[in-house]
């Protein structure tokens, strides 16, 4: 049997994980304009290793996910949310994405979340298609809620039950 190739995220990786998201940036998924140097540091009191699952084959980081709280309440602490997803265009074609998403909802499962929720540009299609062959479902839509290159995009709030 292989071994899976998601592994939690070490303080080791930050440079791998920084140099990964610099790469992958593109309006298809991200709303903050392009990062410039100097770069900020990509573990922070925010963003801490153990937030983080990476895909690694072998030589280092080639993805990631992201899981966080959904909010800060104490009432909605059974929810966790993905908070970015992120495949090396070297590696993808792989399931690497659909990996770090299952083990995501593990993670998340195994912090005692009940539920899991995500946001999702609407134009992003091969990413919704993956979010909902893995039983996310469309939650909610913000029509036009971002201005990207100069067009309106929705931001498409999806979610699944972890119990059952």
């Amino acid at each position: 049997m292989t071994p899976s190739p998601i592994r939690a995220a070490r303080s080791g990786d930050a440079e791998a994980l920084s140099l990964l998201d610099h790469a992958t940036w593109s309006t298809l998924h991200a709303v903050m304009p392009r990062p410039q140097p100097p770069f900020v540091p990509f573990f922070d009191v925010d963003h801490r290793p153990e937030d983080y699952l990476v895909a690694d084959l072998g030589d280092g980081p080639v993805g990631y996910v992201r899981l966080g709280l959904a909010t800060r309440l104490a009432c909605n602490r059974h929810v966790r949310q993905i908070q970015g997803l992120v495949v090396a265009e070297s590696a993808r074609g792989r399931g690497l994405a659909r990996a770090l998403l299952r083990a995501a909802c593990e993670e998340a499962r195994r912090r005692g979340a009940t539920r899991i929720t995500l946001r999702v540009l609407g134009h992003n299609v091969p990413a919704r298609a993956l979010y909902a062959s893995e039983g996310f479902a469309v939650e909610g839509v913000l029509p036009g809620e971002f201005l990207l290159d100069g067009v309106y995009v929705d931001d498409v709030f999806m979610g699944r039950s972890l119990t059952g």
